[in-house]
């Protein structure tokens, strides 16, 4: 049994893709910012699919594993947020500083819907398979492009940050599972 929390491996994941996200930040600002809706929810399927093509074959040409795409979902999710609230731009708007603030707002407010629904589900993510969080994270990409050709005008679904954070939980699921087995 495992006995570090849900909520501290959640937190040492989500520090991990913080560091990331700094570097980056370092190497490129927040070039992010440009990005479509459109463009980001496919940026997100490209992931998405290498880690289930991976699954799949069994092998990686580029020598890169599943864990560093589950933890570019994770970022690239957190992004999706943020585009979200502030819309994309021409030219890049926001310093690398106030980038980390609006991550670690997402990433906050993220953890927060995982333990609500953690204590909901019971822990049931620990008893999934790896392979069952991309799929589903697939599915929830393929909703994003649903609403997005809708133009948001859907009847009874969760919006798209919804979605995004279930993408974000999911990929965590998936980097944590992956370092324990």
């Amino acid at each position: 049994m495992n006995t570090i929390s849900t909520e501290q491996q959640f937190r040492n994941v989500m520090a991990e893709c913080r560091t990331l996200f700094a570097k980056k930040l370092h190497d490129y600002g927040a070039s992010w910012r440009i990005l479509r809706p459109q463009s980001l929810t496919d940026q997100l399927f490209i992931k998405a699919k290498r880690i289930r093509s991976l699954e799949i074959k069994k092998e990686s040409l580029v020598g890169e594993g599943i864990r560093p795409e589950f933890i570019a979902l994770i970022n690239y999710g957190i992004v999706g947020l943020i585009q979200l609230e502030k819309g994309f731009v021409d030219e890049v708007d926001i310093t690398p500083d106030e980038a980390l603030k609006l991550y670690d707002h997402y990433a906050a407010s993220t953890l927060e819907l995982m333990l609500r629904k953690n204590h909901d589900y019971d822990e049931a993510w620990r008893g999934m398979r790896v392979s069952s969080y991309t799929d589903l994270i697939l599915t929830k990409l393929q909703r994003i492009k649903e609403m997005e050709d809708l133009g948001g005008e859907t009847l009874v679904s969760e919006g798209i940050d919804s979605n995004y954070q279930d993408i974000i939980n999911y990929a965590v699921f998936g980097a944590i599972k992956l370092v324990e087995e």
